[in-house]
């Protein structure tokens, strides 16, 4: 039998074949100074442009930096605050949510009517945060069973919530019977309950995106959806639980506005949709997924919300508000293409 010999000892290596070794390597260090490169831009342009309205609100808007109005503009955005969060899990899996405009009302008109019947707070909280969960649920089942595109299935629902809370009110404010059901007052460490409520939120909702398999999936599945069932990720399990997420929160949030309210209203919360996107689109988020993160996300909020503070300060009519969060929402997606063309120029 011929014995066969390796040739390819003491051979001096191919610098092509080194080359084909080490070109993955250096892309992905590449790619991880490129993701360091991106965010520390990202953070120091959200961080300069809040800057920049703290400076020009403070010299414009009396009492600007008074106590009382920093609490004021904490309390603000403590409900569009934890609906973000939700939009937030949501964009980063590549998904969309317009709905929270129709589950923030009805969430709210839901537990005033079960507290004026009598029902513990407690049992109205939690049957109005399972409302707000199945409305996410049939989301979630439409987008990926049936097909239909995120934004149009969305926007669908939320025709059909909003109807349903003028529907279930007869177009009118409900107060509540009993004003004791409302923490208005409750204040911890010279702040309002739920103030503290999305603090905790927030933590919770970073912990999870950020330390857990579920987090790094649902970066996955809007990175790349075809990759990530390939990989073996129930793309339709999770994506659908987003969803679940997004809506849930809304409800639990229009719980809060209705406690802060003491009444349910079919009006309020119409803004929850654009306010929300701008908000992680702002903090980071880009549309086609994959990318965020819930510090930005709580800093997008804050500056959405410092904004608006600064305006009532400076009685701007109400409607300028809106166009401002719409001229901020633009700039934060022109900035976002600029920094996806950086990468892509980087990498």
């Amino acid at each position: 039998m011929a014995k066969i010999v390796d040739n390819t000892a003491g051979r001096k290596a191919d610098p092509a074949v080194e080359l084909s070794e080490e070109k993955p390597r250096a892309q992905a260090a590449l790619s991880g100074r490129t993701r360091l490169a991106l965010g520390a831009m990202q953070g120091l342009g959200l961080g300069g442009f809040y800057i920049i309205v703290l400076i020009y609100f403070s010299l414009s808007a009396p009492y600007f930096f008074s106590t009382s109005n920093v609490v004021n503009i904490l309390s603000n955005i403590s409900v569009i605050g934890i609906v973000t969060l939700g939009q937030a899990y949501v964009l980063i899996a590549g998904g969309f949510d317009l709905s929270v405009s129709g589950t923030v009302p009805l969430g709210g008109v839901i537990f005033t009517l079960l507290i004026n019947r009598g029902l513990h707070i407690s049992e109205a909280w939690a049957m109005a945060v399972v409302a707000g969960c199945m409305i996410g649920l049939a989301n979630g089942l439409i987008v990926t069973r049936i097909g239909i595109n995120a934004l149009v299935t969305t926007l669908g629902t939320w025709s059909i919530t909003v109807g349903l809370a003028y529907v279930v009110t007869n177009g009118e404010t409900l107060a509540f019977k009993d004003l004791n059901q409302g923490p208005i007052d409750n204040v911890v460490l010279g702040m309002p309950l739920y103030v503290w409520t999305m603090i905790l939120v927030s933590i919770i909702a970073f912990a999870v995106l950020r330390f857990t398999v579920y987090g790094r999936m649902i970066y996955a599945i809007g990175g790349n959806r075809e990759a990530s069932r390939l990989a073996g990720i129930r793309v339709d399990l999770v994506t659908t639980s987003v969803y679940v997420i997004s809506a849930g929160l809304a409800a639990f949030a229009g719980v809060m506005l209705a406690q802060q309210l003491l009444a349910g209203a079919p009006t309020v919360g119409a803004n929850a949709a654009l306010n929300s996107i701008a908000a992680v689109i702002l903090g980071g988020a880009s549309l086609s997924g994959g990318v965020g993160g819930i510090p930005g996300t709580v800093v997008g909020v804050l500056v959405l919300g410092t904004i608006a503070n600064g305006m009532a300060l400076m009685q701007v009519p109400s409607f300028y508000q809106q166009i401002a969060t719409g001229a901020i929402l633009l700039a934060a997606v022109g900035f976002g293409r600029l920094r996806a063309i950086f990468g892509q120029l980087a990498g």
